[in-house]
């Protein structure tokens, strides 16, 4: 089996996601998978109405995979991404994770309209117009209010914001240096504050999950920002509502982050199309990227044919079989 990870980075480097690149090269090649990293940037995109639509890399015609899963960080989702992706679909190539995946998720409005639609339970979320009605605000979703850059990943652009005359500050801090930042509100989940759950999904199982505490002054929980991270064992409710989730957003392989709600359950805080996992491995010891590529292998053997197996067929779940090995470092 060959696969291409498409990333933009020097995976030498410590650039976001640079470590799980080197993960899926060293667990690959203790799998006999031809594993081949390639940045978008390194692609041409021919389209012609004689003959098939082509891709080159460093200006050569190439032969395709058998995946290819993009797995981009927060700089590398561009147009151009994304058009590489769309062409290497085209083509017949299996990705997990296509572009109008990613372009969805990314968009985290529409990824709680889909959830609200789906009725996967979700904060209050409400997409800033401005001026911002403050007074709308307060009555609405209430204060605390957590404020939200549509498009952010990481914890990056994310704030909690105690009371009117902050949220005021803030709005007018943002009309004179950006006016046209695209923000969201929503509800602060006070049960959860400094900390939340990781599930994460590789064709519609839960493979792995863990819990993630804030270090201390801070309310968000991720592992890239300085939390913790632990063993956390998932109930029946948070493995569904993982599964639930990957399946009406048609994400093959994702880290759908719970929180904990008032009512001793759980709410959606995001979706990731692009999961770190250095984190997971740390705490639940399940081998990411073998999980993947066997999830790959499973494919191929269901199907000779691309494109077969949909979001529509994914297999469902259980609160058995998350136990799983990392080799030690």
């Amino acid at each position: 089996m060959e696969v291409w990870i498409l990333y933009g980075d020097d995976i030498e480097s410590s650039a976001d996601l640079a470590f799980e690149v080197r993960r899926f090269l060293a667990e690959g090649k203790k799998m006999g998978i031809d594993v081949k990293v390639f940045r978008p940037s390194q692609f041409d995109l021919l389209v012609n109405d004689q003959t098939r639509d082509s891709i080159l890399i460093n200006g050569k015609h190439v032969s395709l995979p058998d995946f290819v899963y993009p797995y981009f960080n927060h700089k590398d989702q561009s147009y151009f991404s994304l058009a590489v992706v769309r062409q290497l679909e085209r083509q017949g190539v299996r990705v997990f994770n296509g572009a109008s995946t990613i372009e969805n998720v990314r968009d985290k409005m529409h990824t709680h309209q889909v959830l609200c639609e789906n009725a996967i339970p979700t904060p209050i979320t409400m997409l800033a117009k401005f001026p911002v009605d403050i007074d709308l605000i307060e009555r609405t979703i209430g204060f605390p209010v957590v404020v939200k850059t549509l498009n952010g990943a990481l914890g990056i652009g994310v704030f909690l914001i105690q009371n009117k005359k902050a949220f005021q500050d803030l709005l007018e801090l943002i009309g004179e240096t950006n006016p046209d930042l695209l923000l969201i509100f929503q509800k602060f989940v006070k049960a959860s504050e400094g900390r939340d759950l990781r599930l994460f999904t590789v064709d519609g199982e839960v493979i792995a999950a863990m819990e993630r505490r804030a270090k201390e002054g801070d309310f968000k929980a991720n592992y890239s920002s300085g939390g913790s991270v632990h063993f956390f064992e998932p109930d029946q409710e948070a493995l569904d509502i993982a599964v639930k989730t990957s399946k009406v957003l048609n994400i093959q392989i994702g880290g759908i982050d719970l929180l904990f709600s008032e009512n001793g359950g759980y709410t959606i805080c995001e979706a990731n199309t692009f999961p770190g996992f250095k984190g997971l491995e740390k705490a639940s010891g399940v081998n990411v990227p073998e999980k993947i590529f066997q999830a790959m292998q499973r494919r191929l053997e269901q199907t000779a044919l691309p494109g077969k197996e949909t979001a529509d067929t994914l297999p469902k779940t259980s609160a058995e079989g998350l136990a799983g090995s990392v080799p030690a470092e």
